[in-house]
């Protein structure tokens, strides 16, 4: 029963709050060793409350996901543990993580229970609305990312405070709607006529109007990325960046440097539009990109550029 309730975390899925880290990131504090315990305990805690939203979902659409081609193999729908106890341990696994994460900061538990009633709500309700549902989804991902920023807001902690830019919030918002988009076109892709069955909000898409919605994001999450990466926030000798522009401080790098990692971001956004519209993908980003290697070389190489950039010696 063990193996099938951690199946029902879906591990795979936790590749998502990877997002967290995007602030000590940038913000140059991984010196700062009890920083990175309260990003990597952080990272756990949301692992653990996205699990919690998996198990509530797989309970609710049971029956739903056994007429699935692929959902009817998940724990809970397949019978490999029943609601009942699955259920009863997402109940402890929620209390040890709302625990955990007041730990941390209060910052960071205050982001936590926001994206637990956030989920929550989409669970019982917000997910049968059009556009709405793709909103709340995107909006996981900026909370997401907020938490990261609330867990380096250690009080007495020596340096700088760190400052949260528009442009990271925009693009976080924007590339989230963008996979949620891609979510939603290959479901109705992949599960045809009877995709209303199975989502009940499907009905009110079509793939025409993901294909319009998509063109939004895509140039939603460009232009942000670009605003970001060309906002001149980066100075060399680790200097503040400027208020309101840049995530946080930089360890390093010129102004503008980051604008060399365009090439990557558009390559990655076109290659997954090609995965989407050429070879009917999208319906597990996180899938997506552990197994599409063109796309994981993209990834890892602006990874490596980033860090080059903004933590290179002055």
């Amino acid at each position: 029963m063990a193996g099938a309730f951690f199946k029902c975390l879906r591990p795979k899925q936790w590749i998502k709050n990877l997002l967290l880290f995007a602030g000590i990131l940038f913000a140059g504090r991984w010196g700062d060793a009890s920083l990175v315990i309260n990003v990597v305990v952080g990272f756990f805690v949301f692992c653990a409350l996205s699990g919690v939203v998996y198990i509530t979902n797989d309970i609710l659409d049971v029956e739903k996901d056994r007429e699935h081609p692929k959902k009817r193999f998940r724990p809970i729908a397949s019978g490999a543990i029943s609601p009942g106890a699955a259920a009863a341990g997402a109940a402890i696994l929620l209390a040890g993580a709302l625990a955990a994460a007041w730990w941390i900061t209060w910052g960071f538990f205050v982001c936590s229970v926001i994206y637990v009633l956030l989920v929550t709500a989409y669970s019982f309700k917000l997910k049968h609305m059009v556009i709405l549902d793709i909103m709340v989804l995107a909006m996981g991902f900026v909370v997401r990312a907020m938490a990261g920023i609330e867990a380096l807001h250690e009080v007495n902690l020596p340096g700088p405070p760190v400052a949260v830019t528009p442009y990271f919030i925009l693009t976080t918002l924007f590339l989230a709607l963008f996979l949620a988009i891609a979510k939603r076109r290959n479901e109705l892709v992949i599960l045809g006529e009877g995709a209303g069955a199975h989502r009940q909000v499907l009905n009110d898409y079509t793939t025409e109007f993901c294909d319009v919605l998509l063109t939004v994001a895509t140039t939603g999450v460009i232009f942000s990325y670009a605003l970001w990466a060309t906002s001149g926030a980066f100075q060399r000798g680790g200097a503040l960046a400027r208020e309101g522009v840049g995530v946080v401080r930089a360890a390093g790098g010129d102004a503008y440097s980051l604008a060399f990692t365009m090439p990557f971001v558009l390559y990655g956004i076109f290659r997954y539009l090609w995965l989407v519209f050429k070879k009917d993908e999208g319906g597990a980003p996180e899938t997506v990109l552990l197994t599409d290697k063109p796309l994981l070389a993209t990834v890892f190489l602006w990874m490596v550029t980033v860090v080059a950039i903004l933590y290179r010696s002055s």
